[in-house]
């Protein structure tokens, strides 16, 4: 994982400490000799072959997804100002913009992780917390925005009670999304790595951003859902543009299901294996790899259920 382990949290690590890497941890801790990890199973030596394979391939994957980000991003932008009369709840002119705002922040940091898991991570620890902040307060705004648009009118117009919900959402996704960034960090490996959490698995401000996390990916939408099916007032509300708009909840709630299993790992809630870390690994790579493409997808997405 990213942060020292202690033998009573995770196996010994022989060489070096394995990475539980994902998109976010830019590059994790490789082994001085060949890349591979060394974790002590009854003294039988486990190699896991999932962080050369991240540095090879998250690179260009993120530097893909960007350039489609920035294209959908500016093609929805440009609808937005040329079409102004083709969005209406529940797809409305301010709450599409917002969208597009923070899929556009989230996708302007992907050059800067896609540099720091090729290149090792030369911005210092302060960028690298900052990276983080903006990277969580984007995906906390988002779902908060598709949030409200699913159970509200809200967004009908663009009055002083929709410009207050704005600020307030915006507001909090930032403090939501300041223990992300004082859980992450940089550690000192082959090259300096920039990594997704710093501190013990078991540390409150771990703690308070995986609990905020899963609260996000996972029980505000299943919320949502429940409560969709339950009211018959909100199930008749369900047009196309709202299902488009729940996109983005289904691109990352099996990254949520992966840092809840991660967690149970870490804190040996669950017994691990010689395999299971490393098939874990490619498992939580690919999870985050399907939330990063909202930020192409989100756009595409939204102008075809509009323009279309």
């Amino acid at each position: 994982p990213d942060a020292p382990r202690s033998p009573s949290q995770t196996p010994r690590v022989l060489e070096s400490r394995t990475p539980m890497v994902d998109l976010l941890e830019m590059m994790g801790n490789f082994s001085d000799d060949d890349n591979a990890t060394f974790l002590d199973y009854d003294a039988a030596p486990c190699h896991n072959q999932y962080c050369p394979l991240f540095q090879r391939v998250a690179p260009v994957f993120l530097a893909v997804t960007c350039a489609a980000a920035v294209l959908g991003t500016g093609m929805l932008l440009v609808a937005l100002a040329k079409l102004p009369r083709a969005w209406d709840w529940p797809q409305s002119r301010a709450l599409v913009a917002q969208l597009a705002t923070g899929m556009g922040l989230f996708a302007a940091l992907l050059p800067a992780v896609a540099g720091g898991i090729g290149q090792g991570w030369r911005l210092g620890e302060g960028l690298c917390r900052l990276t983080h902040l903006l990277w969580h307060w984007s995906l906390f705004a988002q779902g908060l925005l598709v949030g409200s648009n699913s159970c509200s009118t809200v967004w009908g117009r663009w009055d002083p009670r929709s410009r207050r919900l704005a600020v307030a959402i915006w507001a909090g996704a930032l403090v939501l999304a300041t223990p992300a960034a004082l859980a992450s960090g940089t550690v000192t490996a082959t090259e300096t790595s920039c990594i997704r959490r710093s501190v013990d698995v078991l540390s409150p401000v771990y703690l308070l951003h995986l609990a905020l996390s899963l609260c996000s990916f996972l029980l505000l939408p299943a919320a949502l859902l429940v409560a969709t099916l339950a009211v018959p007032r909100l199930r008749a509300s369900w047009q196309p543009g709202i299902v488009a708009n729940w996109l983005f909840w289904g691109l990352w709630a099996p990254f949520g299901v992966g840092l809840a299993a991660e967690f149970l790992l870490q804190a040996r809630l669950l017994q691990p294996t010689c395999g299971s870390f490393e098939r874990f690994d490619h498992v939580l790579g690919l999870s985050q790899g399907l939330g990063v493409l909202h930020c192409c997808l989100g756009p595409a997405v939204l102008l075809a259920t509009r323009l279309c």
